[in-house]
């Protein structure tokens, strides 16, 4: 059921036209290239890496994106609208703050290590790739990502079940989830809720 909603939620946001179908040659291009991305780096990816990637000639990519620049802007931009979405629909049907908490530290952790795990992965070591004008565009958009957290953590912070500076706080957690990708095994004895509540078990009395 969860990952029907999941699928929902890109069918909901394609309909609105702020993410690319991913069933089509555009939503494949952005799915290899993420993949590329994140196994050879930004750089050393060529036009025609990316052609072969999806079987097409490398003049053909650019009818779909004016640059490779393009695809790693789009492919970010998608990235965190998605993952926005999904967490404020989480956070929404939480009933406690610590719930809410709860549901954002899971969100997190599955982004990174499930499906969207390439893009976000790209997302956070690649973004420096950018030209300063889409570097600027990416940190705003992403504002709004992590502004669902200073909420949900200064919330916390007010009912007492955090001490310390929140902020300090958020960037310990991106930190620590982050380097889930390093050692978490999805198919291992921890499920991604046991995960989710050790790691909130860290964050909060």
């Amino acid at each position: 059921m969860v990952e029907q909603e999941k699928l929902d939620l890109v069918d909901d946001l394609v309909e609105q036209g702020v993410v690319t179908d991913p069933r089509t040659a555009k939503g494949r291009l952005l799915a290899k290239a993420a993949k590329l991305f994140r196994a050879k780096g930004y750089e050393r990816t060529t036009v025609r890496d990316l052609a072969a990637a999806v079987g097409i000639q490398s003049g053909s990519i650019f009818h779909h994106y004016k640059s490779k620049e393009e695809i790693l802007l789009a492919m970010m931009k998608e990235v965190v609208i998605y993952n926005t979405h999904l967490m404020r629909r989480r956070v929404n049907e939480a009933k406690t703050t610590e719930s809410a908490l709860h549901a954002l530290i899971k969100c997190e952790i599955d982004a990174i290590n499930g499906l969207t795990g390439d893009a976000m992965s790209v997302l956070v070591y690649e973004w420096r790739s950018l030209s300063e004008d889409h570097q600027a565009y990416i940190l705003n958009l992403r504002s709004e990502y992590e502004q669902l957290w200073m909420d949900i953590l200064n919330r916390a912070k007010s009912e007492g079940k955090v001490v310390g500076d929140t902020f300090v706080l958020r960037r310990l957690l991106t930190g620590a989830i982050s380097w889930t990708t390093t050692w978490y095994d999805k198919k291992g004895k921890m499920t991604l809720d046991e995960l989710a509540q050790e790691t909130l078990h860290l964050a909060i009395k």
